[in-house]
């Protein structure tokens, strides 16, 4: 069993920055996939960004150029930097974690909210 314990949520202004975390515990192999995903009031979960153990990224086409994910695979954290924070980047931000057997495993969420 794996867990997920994010932080780093909060309150920010347009044009503001955030910086999440995710830490994951329990029974990880050195292979995985780590992520984070949003989800918008009424909308669909959606994809924001991942990360393999071995450092190749993916980003929504709306993130790029101002979020970036890292990850220090010592710790078994996953970071996101989120900088140029835009209204439209309200979200509950939920970590996720897909093992060498493809499950995934999800963290309790964290709210971003960009505002003025």
């Amino acid at each position: 069993q794996v867990q997920l314990v994010e932080s780093g949520g909060g309150l920010v202004q347009p044009g503001g920055s955030l910086r999440l975390s995710c830490a994951a515990s329990g029974s990880i192999r050195s292979y995985n996939v780590m992520g984070w995903y949003r989800q918008a009031p009424g909308k669909q979960r959606e994809l924001v960004a991942t990360i393999t153990s071995r450092g190749g990224a993916n980003y929504v086409d709306s993130v790029k150029g101002r979020f970036t994910i890292s990850r220090d695979s010592a710790k078994n954290t996953v970071y996101l930097q989120m900088n140029s924070l835009k209204p439209e980047d309200t979200a509950v931000y939920y970590c996720n974690l897909n093992d060498w057997l493809h499950r995934d495993y999800w963290g309790q969420g964290t709210q971003v909210t960009v505002s003025s």
